[in-house]
């Protein structure tokens, strides 16, 4: 069975607006070689997007899969984060970040949470900066709340192209939702499964009606929101089962029924 290209969303830039992948390679806590083997073939079964951060550890192995798995640097979208305690050290962090990644430029690079809890424009301001010589092609934030995106819009005039976040449908926020899209921030969900109850009724009727798994549901759901998602997995069957929710299709009913899980907000 051929899997369906993974469908795009765009990132805004102050160039241009640059395509992101709607599925991707989530490697946290994938360490070593278990690392390298799971870029390797999620690039080789048809990921062209994987995510990973400094804090990580593991941006040599994540390079390593890359440039083992034979696809065009170009065609593969690399996203990594700096450490809340590096600002400051911007530069040094993503520097770094290249230099264990193999690579001159990443595609995304993220606050990976706000540095002492606060906005910090500063640091906003230098991702700027080297966006600007072509080190980065889009920067975003991960895990900074709406107030904390005013701030930074605020400060600069410019907002993150992207905000990554806990997200699942037990978190789905309409309104959160709508909050991004007002600013023209795209969404990003990380731990889909993690937090989503599996054995959840609803989602195991749909699963059952369609054929597919609970957490092939959950990815299809993310996708029809137009919300990036990020799945972790080292092992290969997985790995390919996340890929091929893009082939899952969900009606409005249904992906109304899964909005409902989150309850009233």
């Amino acid at each position: 069975m051929t899997t369906p290209s993974t469908p795009t969303i765009d990132l805004r830039t102050p160039t241009g607006d640059i395509p992101i992948p709607l599925l991707g390679l989530g490697t946290w806590q994938s360490e070593g070689d278990d690392a390298y083997r799971a870029v390797r073939h999620a690039l080789d079964v048809g990921y062209r997007h994987v995510d990973t951060a400094t804090g990580y550890g593991n941006e040599d192995q994540v390079g390593r899969g890359i440039a083992a798995a034979g696809v065009d640097r170009e065609d593969v979208f690399v996203t990594t984060k700096l450490p809340p305690d590096a600002a400051g050290r911007e530069r040094e962090t993503l520097e770094a970040s290249l230099r264990l990644l193999g690579t001159e430029y990443v595609d995304l690079w993220l606050v990976h949470w706000p540095p002492h809890k606060q906005a910090t424009p500063s640091t906003w301001q230098a991702f700027r900066e080297l966006r600007d010589e072509g080190k980065v092609r889009a920067i975003g934030v991960s895990n900074y709340s709406l107030d904390q995106i005013d701030e930074l819009i605020e400060a600069t005039d410019e907002a993150p192209a992207i905000n990554q976040i806990p997200w699942s449908p037990a978190d789905h926020d309409p309104m959160l939702v709508s909050g991004h899209a007002q600013r023209e921030v795209a969404l990003e969900g990380y731990s889909p499964f993690k937090r989503t109850d599996a054995d959840d009724p609803v989602l195991a009727e749909i699963a059952g009606a369609k054929g597919a798994t609970v957490q092939q549901v959950v990815l299809a759901w993310h996708l029809r929101h137009r919300v990036v998602v990020i799945p972790k997995s080292t092992d290969e069957g997985r790995i390919e089962a996340n890929l091929a929710a893009v082939g899952l299709a969900l009606s409005d009913e249904e992906v109304a029924r899964i909005d409902a899980l989150a309850g009233p907000h």
